[in-house]
């Protein structure tokens, strides 16, 4: 009997149905061991060992693993292909004492691993076994011990000197820096005034062709050019009056070449984007589809691994490919492309991820899928098969007209168009694209001008974070793995660290912002972009065999150890939490009522805390709300702007009686913003 070990029921379930009775096929629902919750559980004074235990949930499962196991001639562990999956394999050896000659003297141990769960992929890994990689368990383990000792030995601190049930960590708290520092690059920008200046013509034929300024001379207008209504004026009157001929008509082909198949990150940007999903919702339905789904003939994996930084495309997955697009859509339409992984730490072993059997085209399974599991499943196989398809190609047109201004500089307007000549890959996977379609004008040409309109803009901010483009920098950046950009995200929205608005936006909460500037303050390279990419850059070292796991921990954990303690003596909660009196007495005790700060924001308490735990609610802002000087169409009462946790909103002042509310549009929020930057200091 041949005993396979994957990490859960479901993938067990799938690949129970490409092997023959001689297999027995079990999961050990996830890591069966882990550090201790109760204590730091790392020997700091030994090599930094760690004290691994089986959790009681995991005590049943290795009970069962170890009986099986001795009845078994080959124990195939069968784990994910990253070091994740390394990890939990070599744990088993060490769990079920695989490791001891007198239990597996006449045992063979073997390691397989596979991109995806279809039977000609798990045929060809039970072909080829081989041992634990020892590099990538070490890579592992050196990160889950990174984060123990900054979790561990960070968080009392920010429960001594700012409040209880606060967390930091390696990544969550360089995710949470970002987040304050592009909120403060919005508090502090100013928006610059710009204009352009838009030329309404008309064709001889009275077609109507709009064209904006665009050169004054040979110089091309920068978008901050025309700063005032002043400069802008001056043009209006010089060409005034002018002749409008056409100089110039120049025809081109854009072509669009398709992206590359998904990585995780990529995976993850798109679904928020485009299907509104939370990275970690994209990643819990991507293990659904990959570990298995019941199509009708039976439990199939329906996408590769889905924790890849690799855009690798497999021989057979390129001619499954090719064979799909010509059949459905012509060969017109079929262009082979291979893509070059950027990410310096991709194994290039490792594939993008994509749909196991191209020809299973999403329709065709739609019945068996959740609604939320078929919309994932889509965008996977429309990203892959566009891949490998033909270029979309425009024809784009530009036509330029020049006006003689009457200050002796020529103005040039410019009219631009496009149109879809071909559609390619733009057939399977659609992208946004404007198409303008302009009048047929000859070089030459005199147009009628119908109207110039000067046109005022500002400059905007900088946009705040969505999860999509947090992955995205944090990608760039260097800062954790495929496997971590989830996790990272639940994490600091769990803890209260940042908020999510109702356009998905990440707004640092107050105790966020009090946290991220007591770790810059006291602990800069815990929360330094550089230095937390650095340590990715060690641990990639240790998965490639470069260099040993213990160095790496003892060269960050010494001086942080001694700036950690430095810091319980120099760093006061007062001065950390900006603790303010209220001259309120405690009707308990009689001592002096003062703010603090709490995980969720700052509350009122008794200076004589823990003897007095009197608490009183929060102090109201007393400021009136803001007019709109609408009226309330259900009531008749006064609307005014009200916030709540996601932003500011209309809502009725009767409120209780009447509870009428409506969201601001946004071009009122962008009048509202100018109106702003115009008023006088």
């Amino acid at each position: 009997m041949q005993l396979v070990i994957v990490e859960s029921p479901t993938k067990s379930k799938t690949i129970s149905r490409f092997l023959g009775g001689d297999f027995v096929v079990k999961s050990s629902f996830g890591h069966i061991r882990d550090l201790p919750k109760g204590n730091l559980g790392v020997d700091v004074e030994n090599d930094f060992e760690p004290k691994y235990i089986i959790p009681t949930k995991s005590k049943k499962t290795v009970t069962d693993l170890k009986k099986t196991a001795e009845k078994a001639n080959t124990i195939i562990l069968a784990t994910d292909e990253d070091r994740e999956g390394e990890a939990i394999a070599w744990h088993l050896v060490e769990a079920l004492g695989l490791n001891k000659k007198s239990k597996s003297k006449d045992k063979s141990i073997q390691r397989i691993v596979f991109h995806e769960i279809t039977k000609g992929a798990i045929e060809s890994a039970l072909s080829n076994p081989r041992t634990i990689n020892q590099d990538l368990v070490d890579a592992q383990q050196a990160r889950r011990i990174l984060d123990r000792l900054v979790g561990y030995k960070l968080s009392p601190f920010l429960w001594k000197k700012v409040a209880r049930g606060l967390s930091a960590g390696r990544v969550q708290s360089v995710a949470v820096r970002l987040i304050v520092e592009r909120e403060r690059e919005i508090e502090k920008f100013i928006p610059e005034e710009y204009w352009t200046i838009l030329a309404m013509l008309n064709t001889a034929e009275s077609v109507e062709l709009p064209a904006y300024l665009h050169k004054i001379n040979d110089k091309v207008l920068e978008k901050l050019d025309l700063k005032t209504k002043e400069e802008t004026d001056k043009i209006l009157n010089a060409v005034t009056g002018s002749d409008f001929i056409v100089e110039d008509v120049a025809r081109n082909e854009i072509s669009r070449s398709p992206m590359a198949p998904y990585t995780t990150s990529t995976l993850q940007q798109d679904a928020a984007r485009k299907l509104h999903f939370s990275a970690k919702q994209t990643m819990v339905l991507a293990q659904q589809l990959y570990e298995g789904v019941e199509i009708g003939e039976g439990s199939a994996g329906l996408i590769t691994y889905m924790r890849t930084d690799s855009v690798n495309l497999s021989e057979e997955a390129l001619s499954k490919a090719k064979t799909m697009i010509e059949k459905n859509y012509g060969s017109d339409y079929y262009e082979r492309r291979k893509f070059k992984t950027k990410s310096k730490s991709a194994q290039e072993a490792h594939e993008a991820v994509r749909p196991t059997e191209p020809e299973r085209i999403p329709e065709s399974i739609k019945q068996y899928l959740t609604p939320q599991q078929f919309k994932l499943y889509n965008l996977i196989w429309r990203r892959f098969i566009a891949s490998q398809m033909t270029k979309a190609v425009f024809d784009s047109l530009a036509i330029d007209i020049k006006a003689a201004g009457s200050d002796k500089n020529n103005y040039i307007f410019r009219a631009n168009g496009s149109t879809l000549k071909f559609d390619g890959f733009l057939k399977v996977y659609p992208t946004k694209y404007e198409e303008v379609t302009l009048p047929v004008v000859k070089a030459g040409e005199k147009l009628d001008l119908k109207e110039l309109k000067p046109e005022q803009h500002f400059t905007k901010p900088p946009a705040r974070y969505n999860e999509a483009s947090l992955i995205k920098t944090l990608e760039k950046e260097g800062i954790g793995r495929p496997s971590t950009y989830a996790p990272t995200i639940s994490t600091i929205l769990q803890r209260n660290y940042v908020n999510k608005d109702r356009d998905r936006y990440l707004h640092p909460t107050e105790i966020g912002v009090m946290v991220n500037d007591l770790l810059v303050a006291h602990f800069p390279e815990i929360v330094d972009v550089g230095f937390t990419s650095k340590m990715e850059e060690e641990l990639d070292n240790i998965a490639e065999g470069k260099t040993e796991w213990v160095p790496v921990i003892k060269g960050f954990y010494e001086p942080f150890d001694k700036n950690l303690k430095l810091k319980y003596e120099e760093v006061s909660k007062e001065e950390v939490t900006h603790q303010e009196r209220t001259g309120q007495i405690c009707e308990k005790c009689g001592g002096e009522m003062i703010v603090k700060m709490g995980r969720y924001g700052r509350f009122v308490a008794c200076s004589n805390f823990p003897k007095c735990k009197n608490i009183l609610k929060p102090p109201k802002d007393e400021k009136e709300p803001e007019k709109t000087g609408e009226l309330c169409e259900k009531c008749g009462g006064e609307m005014v702007i009200r916030i709540g946790r996601f932003g500011k909103f209309k809502a009725c002042s009767n409120y209780p009686k009447c509870k009428n509310t409506k969201k601001i549009p946004k071009e009122e929020q962008d009048q509202k913003k100018t109106e702003e930057v115009k008023e006088p200091a």
